[in-house]
């Protein structure tokens, strides 16, 4: 038995924030943030916009898209590293505003793999308890930038994706192949230092150590382009496949050299590349699912295709999945 995935969904925010915006706030020539970055724009939250606001339009998407019986959901899964609270969890809160009507339902805290791991924790369990399963990623990093950091001001956005698995009687519809990866000895790469339980709120507490911080950029573009390029060999090993039996490799949009870098090492073709950095920056683990959604709204994809999917970010964490529609 396999797995289908039978909609998707998206949400970005109204509010558009141009490099120029940025550009000028850093005293930096225009262009120069896309010349680094590949980055055109990006999406920031309105004031009064919550992380489960944006989870639960890019959800209502994937539902409305499939007309499916919300009763039916087995798991609601919210991949995000900026939830509303460090407790409780938000993705309850998302699958109640959502209908799903007791649905289990849990936060993965995986940065930018993270929609990675819920995909292939998703088809496990649609595969097992053929039940349909709700995955969305979502984030508000806005919230968590430095906008006086050249180093990361310039990259981030906020944005949701949804995923809608269902059971299938294709067993080779789903995941076909997968490889997770992980390296802790690049842990302190791209980090927010406090708020967690070794560096907790106290009085007198800098502000910025709440906001993102990336220690190497050099670090981090070698060690996420290896991760991506490496776990995605291996999962197209481990589906018996190549890059020729691949329709569309959709990479983690970290940035646009990130992307390319990736490109080049796996031998993709353009016409096989799917992309959404330029207007949408990055939204860590929403990336994927976002740029799936723009791309069916496009044109939709068919029974039988094959995504290769790939993504690496802080911990280091990520890997690749390949996925049969």
């Amino acid at each position: 038995m396999g797995t289908a995935l039978l909609a998707l969904g998206h949400y970005v925010p109204e509010r558009r924030v141009t490099n120029a915006e940025i550009e000028a706030r850093l005293g930096k020539e225009t262009g120069w943030g896309e010349q680094r970055t590949g980055i055109r724009e990006r999406r920031f939250a309105a004031a009064d916009e919550s992380l489960s606001d944006l989870a639960v339009k890019a959800g209502e998407m994937a539902l409305a898209n499939s007309a499916i019986d919300r009763s039916s959901i087995g798991a609601v899964l919210l991949a995000t590293s900026t939830p509303d609270h460090l407790l409780p969890p938000t993705a309850p809160l998302v699958a109640h505003r959502l209908g799903t009507q007791g649905a289990g339902a849990i936060d993965m805290a995986g940065a930018c793999g993270g929609f990675l791991y819920a995909l292939t924790f998703a088809d496990s369990f649609v595969r097992q308890h053929r039940v349909p399963v709700l995955v969305i990623a979502a984030n508000i990093l806005s919230r968590r930038l430095n906008l006086d950091d050249p180093t990361s001001a310039i990259l981030f956005g906020d944005a949701a994706g949804a995923a809608l698995l269902i059971p299938s009687e294709i067993p080779t519809s789903g995941v076909r192949g997968l490889h997770l990866a992980s390296d802790g000895s690049m842990y302190d790469l791209i980090q927010i230092p406090a708020g967690g339980s070794r560096l907790p709120f106290t009085e007198g507490l800098d502000p910025a150590a709440l906001l993102m911080q990336i220690q190497d950029g050099k670090a981090v573009f070698t060690r996420a382009v290896k991760l991506m390029s490496d776990a995605a060999r291996k999962a197209l090993a481990h589906a018996r496949l190549s890059i020729d039996d691949i329709d569309y490799f959709v990479p983690h949009q970290a940035n646009g050299r990130i992307i390319a870098a990736a490109q080049r090492q796996l031998g993709v073709p353009d016409r096989k590349m799917l992309s959404s950095v330029a207007l949408y920056a990055n939204s860590s683990a929403a990336t994927i699912p976002l740029t799936l959604s723009l791309a069916a709204e496009r044109q939709a994809f068919t029974a039988g295709q094959r995504l290769l999917l790939s993504a690496a970010g802080a911990g280091l964490t990520g890997g690749a999945v390949i996925f049969e529609i």
